[in-house]
């Protein structure tokens, strides 16, 4: 009777080793992925994903499952729609109306007759002061939080790590709106805080006020209002774009029709800037500008006002 041979034992081949034995295979490390899923194709900041039907997610101030971003961004945009309206009325009475009437004396009572509608105890803040700190600030707030989740991303946990991190790169409407704000201090400084801190009101404060100033610092009134009515025009033109989602990035159609619809909005959105920024210097500084000073006791304390303008006053 024969002896059976015992079965000897298959050499595993290489492709098997690979897989192993639970069929896993070998792929190159990868550190982070190329596509995160906090960052889909339909945005920077994605609202969070459904929760399973039967739970909600609520957060702890019962503001829902949206992030920060979203809040930020709803205040950002109202907040520009109550500082239009005041940026409306303000062309109006400081640009317009010299424009039209070609005088000074003649344009001071249309500004004192509508100054009460803004710079009240109770407009003010509701119309100026607060939407321009909300929206200063929820802009500077969003950035922090883009920064913050980039490095979260990318999971910066030392100092050296996060300075190899480039922050979120400026969109143009942005790096206009931080250049906005120096401009927008010194002319509130010189305008409103100045004579309320040594006079207490701003009842001397108009027309002929900024006349007597571009006759005492001409070069630097021109150039200086200039850049502030050309730098705010633009930032304003081009925010009202992204706004109402008609500004050359937001074109959703790729190809050449896409090319010519974005080359398209970018000739508007700037002709329609150059056209506000023109009207409103057309009146500002060839009435206004060109006024000159103010005699007698109003001029001396327009002098008196002058001298406390931090650099400028001791040439005043």
């Amino acid at each position: 009777m024969d002896e059976k041979t015992p079965a000897t034992p298959s050499t595993p081949s290489t492709l098997e080793l690979q897989e192993g034995v639970i069929g896993l295979t070998e792929v190159d490390p990868s550190p982070v992925d190329e596509t995160p899923p906090e960052a889909p194709k339909d945005g920077y900041f994605p609202s969070s994903p459904s929760p399973p039907h039967g739970h909600t997610r609520t957060s702890t101030l019962g503001l829902g499952n949206r992030g920060p971003a979203y809040y930020l961004l709803r205040i950002q945009r109202y907040s520009s729609y109550t500082f239009t309206l005041f940026a409306s009325l303000h062309i109006s009475n400081t640009s317009l109306l010299p424009l039209l009437t070609h005088s000074i004396p003649a344009s001071n009572p249309y500004l004192l007759l509508t100054r009460p509608y803004y710079q009240s105890v109770l407009t003010e803040p509701l119309l100026v002061a607060l939407p321009l700190v909300a929206h200063i600030g929820s802009g500077i707030a969003l950035r922090l939080y883009r920064r913050h989740q980039t490095l979260y991303h990318y999971g910066a946990e030392t100092r050296h790590d996060r300075k190899n991190i480039p922050w979120p790169a400026f969109s143009g409407t942005s790096a206009l709106g931080y250049a906005l704000i120096p401009l927008l201090g010194f002319h509130t400084l010189t305008t409103r805080l100045m004579p309320l801190y040594l006079h207490g009101d701003s009842a001397l404060i108009n027309l002929s006020y900024i006349s007597h100033a571009f006759a005492l610092h001409p070069f630097t009134s021109f150039t200086g209002f200039a850049a502030l009515v050309g730098i705010g025009v633009w930032h304003f033109a081009w925010g009202w774009a992204k706004w109402l989602k008609l500004a050359p990035s937001q074109v959703g159609i790729a190809g050449l029709e896409g090319q010519l619809r974005r080359k398209r909005r970018w000739y508007v959105v700037n002709g329609i800037a150059a056209l506000l920024s023109g009207l409103w210097l057309a009146g500002s500084l060839t009435v206004v500008g060109r006024a000159g000073r103010t005699k007698g006791w109003v001029g001396r304390e327009y002098d008196e006002l002058l001298k406390h303008v931090p650099v400028l006053g001791r040439w005043t």
